[in-house]
């Protein structure tokens, strides 16, 4: 029995060298073909480079035979669908290769273009036919139609039937009740069939016996499968069997009562496979095994399939071979006698269905979802269900409750460390508070599970139990605490060694990683001890402040607040920072009072804010503080501006009255001043006015208080004093403080300041005298002012940066004047006319030359844009945009003429070289003038060729003619005959209407053609139109008859023949003729005539035309010729017929033919066609039938067929159309 298909598709020896899941098949091909095409370049560059280089042409022949040689024997090698060729096809492709290289690299030859040209003419060869059609000769000649069907006789053997003769798999399932066995019957009728069955359970044998009724049934379902007249193909009886066995044809007997020959063959029927999964819990962990089994009922061995998904990414599918030990099925060792089981041994029950489980342990490496899902299950015999697709096979799944999908949802480990504590680095928490034990949490995918609570375990041993080293004691006790999110620990809150035990979450256990021991210490509660000790003046011996020191217990840092109240003062609170357990602070106040001083709280890095108040931490004193004054503007600098005061406040401590030393220093120059009695803490020293530019120092050099006690002071004042006051000018351009510009163009006037940026100043244009001046600032000290009106404009003052300036008297104005902008007027002259804002001109003739003068002013060149607008006798009216230049004041506009109508042109921009064109500046201007049509005048029918013949001596020719334009009208007509150079000139005066009608003198008129052209026209305006080129013009053709006769004088034809003509007269002719009751017209180019006989029926050329005498000297004749069909005949109606008889009987052939008695004609009998041989003729006979049918008797096995026929009239050869020579003939008769 054959395996199922997958096994020979997992064969390796036919598996192509890269796999089909790497590269598929049509890309391998794609490839293959795109490294050949590239090999061709390098070969066709090797040859262009022989022809230029002169290079070696044996290296390169040598070369690219071995190369070819590679490349085309080892394309087997690779196994590609669809290149892998026999030995035999790889030489041929390699001498044909070696032949193409001898011919590029030894430069040989090769008559391209002749073979080109005659491809072509084979081709695409066509010729005339009778009917006016293109045909190919050969079409008409090689008619195969003509020698139709063959009759074909076989001699038939002894019958035979045979049990599943492809040896397909069958298998009884849940959705597959029943099985249909092929019973295999050639040239037979049975009317008893008797199967053999064996049971697969109990190894019984049982009879199925096939009763005739049954048999007629099947034979009958099977005739349907074969046209009615086919009796002889073999016929397949298609029996169903529902139950499972071993199936043998055991005995066939057919009509004649005899056994029919069989053939051994047994035929497996079992249980259809089924294939399920043997569920497991869902929830795997990373690194666990998947640990599932798959379930299968087949017969064994049998494949399973089956394909897995990791977070939806499909990776492919596994296929199973499953065999069971010590099973050797009779499957794999069959002989050629096709028997499964023998009358001796009836044993199958390796045939029977088997449940077998098959183990999957896969490592879940990937957390994510998995997913397995069987895909097809495979029997030993074949039988395959497929599960992706179950529609295949007409199969089902497996029942309900037995999945076909195992799902494992793969969860990360978790890790937990703790971070920012250890044994080593101690987690302090004030005593009675707890304190979040520092966790961190990862996992194995390395990061933090989400949307889990975990789980962990911790131990602890108190500060009391720990060991001299640290180490937590066995009595440590274990705590369990889920969290609930990943951020919060749980909370510890007694001193002791915490260590982390264990981690997990709903699904999977983890890893505790280092550090994972905390140290949880209470520190000792922070306090404040202070000393004081007065700070004494040196002049008077008080106290002006206390020098306190801290001593404090607790952890560094520490924070200290206090109060300093005054007394009858405000309260004040002040915060100290200490790093360290010992500080010191001054307590030094500014203002005479009484001051108390009070410790509010002390704070540490662990506790905050415990109060002092217990202890009454509280210093008191007395305060008089020693003389002090200082400026209350501590600038390092101020700047001041020359001939100006400046004040500067004092502000004194200590008791009033004081008195106050301080100098100013300049240069050289010291002046000192003393200010006695100043009561207030507030006062100001004036400087006066300072007259000399530099730097100034105000020191203060000393203060007394009331009790005489004197105190040095060192403070000083810079003071910087401009050395000149700011300055405001214009500047000159080109030299002058006046300047020409375009009108409204932005202006920039030059400004000279001198002081400090930034500069406010104060200008006004003297033209607008009414309103007050305009305010600008200035940031550079040459810098512009920008202006967009012309006047003469004033600067009135200015201030810079801190001090107020001066205006120069000298430059202080400055005059802007406009340009000119440019101007347009038209010349005057007799031929203008001017009505209001137009100026009209004289009307000219159209394709007259005329042109209107212009007078410009401004700066040249100008631009001018213009519009013309044109306005036709009829139609639509236009307009079109024009721009010149003009290099000088005065330019001439040429008029437009070349079409009749009113034209106007509207000036409408104007610009020169300094000016745009400005609408709101420029008026346009109008100027109008018509111009009116030339007249014209063409034949009515212009190109037309008038003929007739030359012995016709009728009256004149007319030809009409229609005439435009004004009249009475003027003709002048040259008539010239080709032969001659000088044409006959006839003139038309005094047409006083636009149609007339031209006589021809007969006269003028000679044997040939003649050209007859209007030269010249002129209408009632003056206006008039020559055209003695390319006007309008007809032809005259005086003409003799033309001739035609035949080539041959024979007036019988066969299809397919040349029926030709020779004509005489001017080429192009003008056949006349009919054919089929039709009249028809042929042209020729040459002096001969000829179309081919595509049709029976009767040719007849009934007149002839040439070039000269067109259809009116036509020549009359009448040359009949008769056109024969091709003879044919049919063998068996024109079908191939295959006709069976017995030994020593006869079959009929009928012929049936076609033309005109009497026919001759040639039949052989061949071999019967054979695959792979080519049939030989064993005889030829011919014969001959005066009458349209004829029948002869055949008893000989073979293939009849005719291959030629004569009638009357035309023969035809098969033969001879197969070898290329014409098929037909005419046959005279006598």
């Amino acid at each position: 029995m054959p395996m199922a298909n997958l096994d020979a598709q997992g064969n390796s020896s036919n598996e192509p060298m890269i796999p089909l899941h790497v590269l598929d098949a049509p890309s391998q091909r794609f490839y293959i073909a795109a490294f050949y095409t590239v090999l061709t370049a390098w070969r066709l560059y090797d040859y262009y480079g022989l022809v230029s280089d002169q290079t070696d042409s044996l290296w390169l022949f040598m070369k690219w035979v071995a190369i070819d040689g590679v490349i085309l024997y080892g394309l087997p090698g690779l196994k590609v669908p669809w290149l892998e060729w026999s030995a035999s096809t790889m030489t041929i492709l390699f001498l044909l290769h070696g032949l193409l290289n001898g011919i590029l690299m030894f430069r040989i030859p090769i008559p391209l273009g002749t073979w080109f040209l005659a491809l072509i003419k084979v081709v695409y060869y066509r010729e005339t036919a009778v009917d006016e059609r293109r045909v190919r000769p050969a079409d008409i000649l090689q008619n195969p139609s003509l020698i139709l069907g063959k009759q074909i006789i076989h001699i038939l053997p002894e019958g035979s039937a045979m049990l599943n003769p492809d040896q397909r798999p069958f298998c009884i399932g849940i959705s597959k009740t029943s099985v249909e066995l092929p019973i295999h019957i050639n040239q037979t009728t049975p009317i008893l069939i008797e199967l053999l069955r064996i049971d697969l359970d109990s190894n019984t044998n049982e009879i199925i016996t096939v009763t005739s009724k049954r048999i007629r049934k099947l034979k009958k379902e099977a005739d349907r499968e074969f046209s009615k007249y086919d009796i002889t193909s073999p016929r397949v009886l298609k029996y169903a069997v529902k139950r499972t066995g071993l199936y043998r044809l055991q005995k066939v007997v057919d009509e004649s009562k005899l056994e029919v020959q069989r053939r051994l063959s047994d035929t497996l029927v079992v249980q259809c496979p089924s294939a399920s999964v043997k569920s497991v819990p869902q929830d795997k962990c990373r690194g666990e095994l998947s640990d599932f089994y798959l379930q299968a009922d087949a017969t064994p061995p049998l494949k399973i399939k089956y394909s897995k998904t990791i977070n939806r990414d499909d990776l492919g599918f596994t296929l199973l071979s499953v065999h069971p030990d010590n099973l050797i099925p009779p499957l794999t060792q069959q002989t050629t006698s096709g028997t499964l089981a023998t009358l001796q041994d009836t044993d199958v029950s390796w045939a029977r269905t088997r449940h077998i489980e098959v183990s999957i342990n896969e490592t879940l490496g990937i957390s994510g979802g998995w997913q397995y899902s069987i895909d097809e299950i495979y029997d030993a015999l074949g039988n395959a269900v497929n599960y992706s697709r179950p529609e295949e096979n007409g199969q089902r799944g497996p029942a309900r409750g037995s999945p076909l999908e195992q799902t494992f949802t793969v969860h990360e480990r978790p890790k937990a460390a703790l971070h920012g504590c250890d044994s080593q680095h101690p987690l302090k928490s004030a005593k009675g508070r707890s304190r979040r034990l520092p966790l961190r949490l990862t996992s194995t995918g390395n990061r933090v599970i989400a949307n889990s609570h975990h789980t962990i375990s911790y131990a602890f041993t108190s500060q009391d139990e720990l060991r001299s080293s640290g180490e937590p004691t066995v009595s440590a006790r274990t705590e369990v605490y889920t969290l609930q999110d990943s951020y919060n620990g749980p909370h510890i809150r007694e001193p002791g060694l915490y260590t982390l035990k264990s981690i997990s979450t709903g699904f999977c256990t983890g890893e505790v990683l280092e550090p994972s021991s905390c140290l949880l210490l209470n520190p000792p509660e922070p306090d404040l001890t202070v000393r004081a000790e007065y700070i004494p003046d040196k002049c008077a011996g008080n106290s002006i402040g206390l020098m306190v020191d801290l001593d404090l217990i607790g952890t560094p840092p520490f924070q200290v607040r206090y109060n300093i109240q005054r007394k009858g003062g405000r309260t004040s609170l002040k915060v100290e920072k200490v790093d360290r357990l010992r500080g010191q602070l001054e307590l030094r106040p500014t203002e005479a009072g009484h001051y108390t001083y009070e410790f509010l709280d002390v704070s540490d890095s662990v506790y905050d804010r415990l109060s002092l108040k217990d202890k009454n931490l509280v210093l008191e004193q007395d305060v008089k503080p020693p003389p002090s004054a200082q400026f209350m503007d501590l600038r390092p600098k101020r700047m001041a501006c020359i001939e100006e005061p400046l004040a500067f406040p004092v502000h004194f401590s200590g008791e009033a009255p004081w008195t106050l030393e301080y100098e100013l220093v300049h240069g050289d120059t010291r002046q000192k001043q003393t200010i006695e009695n100043v009561e207030s803490e507030r006062h100001t020293i004036y400087t006066g006015k300072l007259v000399d530019g530099g730097e100034y120092t105000l020191a203060l050099i000393s203060v007394t208080d009331k009790s005489g006690c004197k105190a040095v002071l060192e403070q000083e004042a810079i003071i910087e004093v401009r050395r000149q006051r700011p300055k405001a000018s214009f500047g000159q351009i080109e030299g002058a403080n006046k300047m020409q510009t375009l009108e409204g163009k932005k202006i920039n006037l030059p400004v000279r300041l001198t002081g400090e940026s930034p500069w406010t100043v104060h200008y006004r244009r003297r033209e607008d005298s009414d309103s007050g001046p305009s305010v600008t600032t200035f940031k550079y000290a040459n810098d512009v002012l920008e202006l967009s009106t012309a006047g003469i404009y004033e600067l009135v003052d200015v201030y810079d940066a801190s001090c107020p300036g001066s205006v120069d008297e000298l430059a202080n104005s400055f005059q802007v004047l406009w340009i000119q902008r440019p101007s347009l007027r038209v010349a005057e002259s007799g031929m203008m006319e001017r009505v209001g804002s137009k100026a009209i001109r004289r009307d000219v003739c159209e394709g007259d030359e005329d042109a209107v003068g212009i007078s410009l002013t401004g700066t040249p060149p100008y631009n001018i844009k213009y519009e013309q607008h044109w306005k036709p006798e009829r139609g639509p009216a236009s307009l079109s945009e024009k721009k010149i230049t003009a290099g000088l004041s005065t330019a001439s506009i040429r008029m437009e003429t070349s079409q009749a109508g009113l034209y106007e042109y509207k000036f409408s921009e104007l610009g020169d070289s300094l000016y745009d064109h400005d609408r709101r500046k420029f008026s346009p201007f109008i100027v109008q003038q018509r111009v009116d049509p030339r007249p014209s005048a063409r034949f009515t029918d212009t190109g037309k060729t008038y003929s007739y013949c030359k012995d016709d001596e009728a009256g004149d020719e007319v030809i009409p003619i229609m005439l435009s334009g004004l009249p009475p009208f003027h003709l002048e007509i040259g008539i010239k005959h080709h032969g001659t150079a000088k044409p006959e000139i006839v003139n038309v005066p005094h047409i006083e209407s636009n149609q007339y009608h031209f006589h021809i003198p007969h006269r003028v008129l000679a044997l040939g053609i003649h050209a007859v052209t209007i030269r010249k026209i002129r209408d009632a305006r003056g206006c008039q139109r020559k055209t003695e080129f390319d006007g309008p013009h007809v032809q005259v053709n005086v003409a003799n008859i033309p001739a035609i006769s035949p080539f041959e004088g024979k007036t019988d034809y066969c299809v397919g023949e040349f029926i030709s003509y020779t004509l005489s007269g001017v080429p192009p002719f003008h056949v006349f003729y009919t054919f089929e009751g039709k009249d028809r017209k042929a042209t020729a180019s040459t002096t001969t005539f000829r179309r081919i006989a595509e049709k029976p029926g009767v040719f007849t050329i009934t007149a002839l035309s040439d070039r000269a005498s067109t259809d009116i000297c036509k020549a009359r004749t009448e040359i009949s010729k008769t056109i024969h069909p091709m003879p044919s005949i049919r063998i068996s109606k024109g079908r191939t017929a295959e006709v069976d008889i017995h030994e020593g009987g006869e079959a009929e052939i009928l012929f049936e033919f076609g033309g005109t008695p009497p026919f001759e004609f040639t039949y052989t009998r061949s071999t019967n066609a054979q695959k792979g041989r080519k049939p030989q003729v064993l005889e030829t006979k011919n014969d001959v039938s005066h009458g349209y049918t004829k029948t002869v008797r055949a008893s000989d096995e073979g293939t009849y067929e005719v291959v030629s026929i004569r009638d009357r009239y035309c023969a035809y050869s098969k033969q001879g159309a197969q070898g290329g020579k014409g098929g037909q003939k005419l046959l005279m008769s006598t």
